[in-house]
This record gives structure tokens, C-alpha cells and sequence, in this order.
């Protein structure tokens, strides 16, 4: 009994430190940052963010389109960023690196983007199909390559995402391997490979993030 009980022990294998007290303020973290006085530095950034991508989708999606539908776009720009960050710490799974992930969050958008645009603006949609200016010749050539085009906008968006998030990763995994079978000198050349690598996919993470975001953005102002 006394075993099954030394769980609840307040200490740690770290220096025989008990810091497992600091567990009791991780819950804070969860807290809304409303219950603040006063904006955090992170906060600040990350209204401004928010506020420069609403304005930038709203200029994208043009003046027919419905209020606060920009809303959708920016939170699957932020769930596509927090995955593809988290995904560069170790030991955690990156989700977006997935079809399952991808092609869940670009199918149904697109689809319902589609279903939309052909139900409620079937003159519209039929326009598109042929680009202005085209020959009367190179008409049916055209639908059949606008369509083909259509159809694997979804396959694309999760594609380039899944394939820009593996690769990354892979080539990292590879060149982390290598490291005990290297000398010292080179070693050291390949931390500094990795460092930059790293600051590569962190950058990385916020493009796809944004392209998957616009690019769904500029498919839904098709529609309209």
C-alpha cells in the first residue's frame, strides 16, 4: 500500500528537486487571456496577425461576399500554423504531414464551395469553364481542362501541404541519423545544417499555413 501511494509523493528525479508542485500552475495557462488586465506582448502580436489576415481575405473574397466569412478562413490559417509548429518539437506528432489531415480540412470546403456556386449561380459557374477570348475552335478543349483543373483543387491543397511537411521532416530525420558515425568536425558542420534547416521549416510552417488559407480564400471567390 505504501508503494501504490508514492505516486502522490511530491518530488522529482531532477536534482531531487519537488518541482512537481509546478504542475499546480499549468492550469493558468489554460485560463482565456480576458482575465487579464492588460494584453500580453503575445496577445498584441497575435490580434495584429488576425486583424492583417481578415483584411487581407476580405479584399480576396471582394465586396459580394457574406459578413464575417473571413472568420472561417483565418481559424483554419491558425489550426494549419499551430499543427505545423508543434509538429517541429520532438516527440510530437505532426498531424498536417498526413492526407488524413489535409484532405479532411480541403475536401469539404472545396465540395462545399461547389455544391454552392452550382446551385445558386449556374450561369456563373458555366462562364468559368470557358477563360475570356477563347476561339470557338479551342472551346470544348477548354471546359474539358477547366474542369480536370476544378476537380483536383482539393487533391492539390492537401497534397502541397502533406508533401511540404514531410519532406522538411525527412530530410532532418536523414541528416540527424548521420550524426554518430561522423567525425567531430563534421558534426559540428551538421548542427549548424540542422539549425538551419530548422529555421527553414519554421518558415515553412507559416507559408503553407497562409497559401492553404489563400488559395481556399481565392477558390471560394470564384464562386460568387
Amino acid at each position: 500500500m505504501t508503494n501504490l501511494f508514492s505516486v502522490f509523493d511530491p518530488s522529482s528525479s531532477i536534482l531531487n528537486l519537488s518541482i512537481n508542485w509546478m504542475s499546480t500552475f499549468l492550469g493558468l495557462l489554460f485560463l482565456p487571456s480576458l482575465f487579464w488586465l492588460m494584453p500580453t506582448r503575445y496577445n498584441l502580436i497575435w490580434n495584429k496577425v488576425m486583424t492583417t489576415l481578415h483584411q487581407e481575405f476580405k479584399t480576396l473574397l471582394g465586396p459580394t461576399s457574406f459578413p464575417g466569412s473571413t472568420f472561417i478562413f483565418v481559424s483554419l490559417f491558425s489550426l494549419i500554423l499551430f499543427n505545423n509548429f508543434l509538429g517541429l518539437f520532438p516527440y510530437i506528432f505532426t498531424s498536417s504531414s498526413h492526407l488524413a489531415f489535409t484532405l479532411t480540412l480541403a475536401l469539404p470546403l472545396w465540395l462545399s464551395f461547389m455544391i454552392y456556386g452550382w446551385v445558386n449561380h449556374t450561369q456563373h459557374m458555366f462562364a468559368h469553364l470557358v477563360p475570356q477570348g477563347t476561339p470557338a475552335v479551342l472551346m470544348p478543349f477548354m471546359v474539358c481542362i477547366e474542369t480536370i483543373s476544378n476537380i483536383i483543387r482539393p487533391g492539390t491543397l492537401a497534397v502541397r501541404l502533406a508533401a511540404n511537411m514531410i519532406a522538411g521532416h525527412l530530410l532532418m530525420t536523414l541528416l540527424g541519423n548521420t550524426g554518430p558515425s561522423l567525425s567531430l568536425t563534421l558534426v559540428t558542420f551538421l548542427i549548424i545544417g540542422q539549425i538551419a534547416l530548422l529555421i527553414l521549416e519554421s518558415a515553412v510552417a507559416i507559408i503553407q499555413s497562409y497559401v492553404f488559407a489563400v488559395l481556399s480564400t481565392l477558390y471560394s471567390s470564384e464562386v460568387n
